[in-house]
């Protein structure tokens, strides 16, 4: 088995993962007519970046090591809203399929953000000095 048991129950129960895999099958099919191989790969390989980094994210045993994937992906997020953006002004992809996909990242944007926080606020709790 490539994933633990653990790892795919998480995943398989955890929201922003289930979005990210969507909003990449989202991205395949808003771009297979995209007169732009370029653009075409490279936002399909952003959007693709985002479930992918929270995936192995969630295969390391470490907080830190967690919380740099989810970051990665965060950054995806952000380059893949930023290419969409583009794609939509120079009319590489149709703004009325788009625009509601720009929405979906911001929100998977602020879901990874949050994710982010509370394990980090869970990294400083473990490294804090024991209370005496």
């Amino acid at each position: 088995m490539v994933l633990g048991a653990r790892t795919l129950q998480l995943l398989r129960s955890l929201e922003v993962w289930k979005r990210a895999c969507r909003l990449s099958v989202q991205m395949y099919a808003l771009t297979t007519g995209c007169r732009d191989s370029g653009f075409r790969n490279q936002i399909t390989r952003s959007a693709l970046s985002i479930a992918s980094n929270i995936a192995e994210g969630y295969e390391r045993d470490y907080v830190r090591e967690r919380c740099q994937f989810l970051r990665v992906a965060k950054g995806s997020c952000a380059e893949c809203w930023t290419q969409l953006l583009i794609g939509i002004e120079a009319a590489l992809v149709d703004r009325s399929q788009a625009t509601p996909l720009l929405r979906e990242l911001e929100e998977i944007g602020a879901m990874l953000g949050g994710l982010i926080k509370r394990f980090s606020d869970l990294k400083q709790v473990e490294n804090a000095p024991p209370s005496t």
